[in-house]
């Protein structure tokens, strides 16, 4: 079915936080793609990292978006999914993607040790060059977009909600 709703966006930005929300709120199952990247792997996301290096961690990301099969689910994907063109396509093809866009000062003060949350970010790399590289492939794969900035958790999850339910019935209409 294309009734999910997949969460895209910067590391920081609230995906998983506002996905646990959104889930509860419609009534749908939660997924968060990097805790199923982990479970399918057998290893961390930064030990997968240190061990494949960022393209091995970005073809086994591809891999794994790309074979979610579910219904009325909120997916919460890493924040480098974008990079895996199959993967986006098959997400948009089950559900509605959502940009969850928030100012880079604010992605910057929210996220703390990169290396330990497994941030795929090559090493000669500042968290600046990734927030302008990844920026326009979240705007490009968005269905939606949305502005986090002065929203807190529950509006920013009711929101969404509104959204997608607009989308879904414009979606059915034609």
């Amino acid at each position: 079915m294309n009734n999910n709703i997949i969460l895209i966006g910067m590391p920081g930005c609230g995906k998983s936080t506002v996905g646990v929300v959104l889930a509860k709120a419609m009534g749908y199952r939660f997924l968060d793609s990097d805790l199923l990247i982990q479970e399918t792997d057998g290893r961390l996301l930064s030990e997968i990292i240190d061990d494949e290096g960022l393209d091995g961690f970005n073809k086994i990301e591809n891999e794994i978006n790309s074979s979610i099969k579910t219904d009325r689910t909120v997916i919460a994907t890493g924040g480098s999914v974008i990079y895996g063109k199959e993967a986006m396509e098959h997400l948009r093809s089950i559900g509605v993607v959502v940009y969850i866009r928030l100012p880079f000062d604010l992605i910057r003060k929210r996220l703390g040790n990169l290396h330990k949350r497994g941030v795929s970010i090559r090493k000669d790399q500042t968290l600046r060059g990734l927030y302008e590289e990844r920026t326009p492939l979240y705007e490009k794969y968005a269905d939606l977009t949305v502005d986090s900035e002065k929203r807190n958790i529950s509006d920013l999850a009711l929101y969404i909600k509104e959204q997608a339910e607009k989308y879904f019935g414009r979606d059915k209409d034609g």
